[in-house]
């Protein structure tokens, strides 16, 4: 037992029971990271479930809090104006490369809120675009809500200024700078039949990603595991050799 109660012995048990302690607690992080992401995920699959409602409403009743709106169904009433169409790049639709077409629905107040209507293929680069004309006239549509997107740490920056026919994402200040009227501070993503037609509309949110947190966590776990069964047998080693070496006599050491 003397073996391994020498002072670099004593070194390494400290080190190994720290590193187990950090990485079971990193393991119980992720295992409370992925309990967040199942309530998210039973939150935002409500909102959706909820009967669509007047999209003006909804946004009154919210206040300050847009984010509690994000995947509740709404309805709006307007008149689509293609004019003034943008679209956003990088959106892949059965793997191939594309462009999300982003339309201002003007209403009645003489405001408007930004429709995502779908997607078209890479070609069509210029809005309007002609083969994904939406529908003239009056229409009341009904699509999920979004709050406005916002630039991720490394992701690309869309120029302040000027009119942008192509932007990196929905982002509602931005756009706001080339629109005649005042937008709504969310947007919509329209319900689609399903068709092929352009633009082809976006299929539904799903609300089953749990992330990798489940894996990570096991990750950790098995670390830990892997990590002290190793330094058992290390420790079982030594105590082996130390036995058998002090089983010798010193004759014939």
């Amino acid at each position: 037992m003397k073996a391994i109660l020498t002072p670099k012995w004593i070194a390494a048990h400290v080190v190994v029971v720290v590193i187990a302690i950090v990485f079971i607690n990193l393991g119980f992080w992720q295992l409370s990271r992925l309990e967040e992401r199942q309530l998210e995920n039973q939150i935002a699959e409500s909102r959706y479930a909820d009967p669509p409602d007047d999209l003006s409403a909804l946004i009154t009743a919210a206040g300050d809090d847009l984010e509690s709106l994000q995947y509740r169904r709404a309805t709006v009433t307007g008149t689509y104006d293609p004019e003034h169409e943008v679209l956003t790049r990088n959106q892949v639709y059965r793997e191939q490369a594309g462009f999300h077409v982003v339309t201002p629905l003007v209403t009645e107040g003489g405001g408007a809120v930004l429709v995502n209507r779908g997607w078209v293929p890479l070609p069509l680069d210029t809005p309007p675009i002609d083969e994904a004309a939406p529908q003239s006239g009056q229409v009341t549509i009904s699509g999920w809500i979004n709050p406005t997107q916002t630039r991720p740490a490394l992701g690309p920056t869309d120029p302040a200024g000027g009119v942008l026919d192509v932007m990196s994402r929905i982002n509602i200040d931005r756009i706001q700078q080339q629109m005649p009227y005042d937008l709504a501070p969310v947007y919509l993503v329209l319900e689609g039949d399903g068709g092929d037609e352009l633009p082809v509309a976006l299929p539904p949110p799903e609300f089953s990603d749990e992330g990798s947190h489940l894996a990570y966590a096991i990750q950790w776990f098995g670390f830990t595991l892997t990590g002290v069964i190793g330094y058992w047998f290390l420790i079982r080693k030594t105590l082996a050799q130390s036995t058998r070496k002090s089983s010798v006599p010193r004759s014939e050491r």
